[in-house]
């Protein structure tokens, strides 16, 4: 889902996973485990470096496993590469992080605040990933599919 508020581009995902809040905070700071499920279906991940603490920095290479994606990376023909911070770590709770692509390409440029935000419900948690300033260059449809084969990779992950 994608929304506006105040010319900036709001893109919102929201999934029930069977594992607890604990579980989901764990794989959402461990390196390795990201690198087998965030990236969405058709890209592999590669973490090259990863400080878990505020402040700290990450930088992944998301790379399309095919030439068939629906257009060309925004690092180079086949990747994307991906730079982040960690503002905000609440344990179990949310993790908010600045995202920003390597691109030369202005409609990629800018930097995305992405909230992970974890709800226990039931037996399970609601997990809503929420990305504000989304780059004009992603297109709302592809980021859309994209959060949502994230989400589901995760549930998968954690089954």
């Amino acid at each position: 889902m994608a929304h506006r508020v105040g010319g900036t581009r709001i893109d919102t995902a929201s999934r029930l996973i069977g594992a607890s809040p604990q579980a989901i905070y764990r794989v959402l700071l461990d390196p390795k485990a990201l690198a087998s499920w965030l990236p969405p279906r058709g890209m592999t991940g590669e973490i090259l470096s990863f400080e878990r603490r505020v402040g700290g920095r990450y930088r992944m290479v998301l790379t399309y496993e095919t030439s068939q994606h629906p257009g060309p990376g925004k690092t180079s023909e086949d990747t994307d590469v991906v730079q982040g911070r960690f503002l905000e770590l609440v344990p179990d709770e949310r993790i908010v992080q600045s995202v920003e692509f390597v691109s030369e390409d202005s409609s990629f440029a800018g930097t995305m605040t992405m909230t992970w935000s974890l709800a226990p419900v039931g037996g399970g948690t609601e997990v809503t990933i929420r990305c504000e300033n989304v780059p004009v260059g992603i297109q709302q449809e592809d980021h859309d599919v994209g959060l949502r084969s994230t989400l589901a990779n995760l549930a998968a992950f954690l089954a």
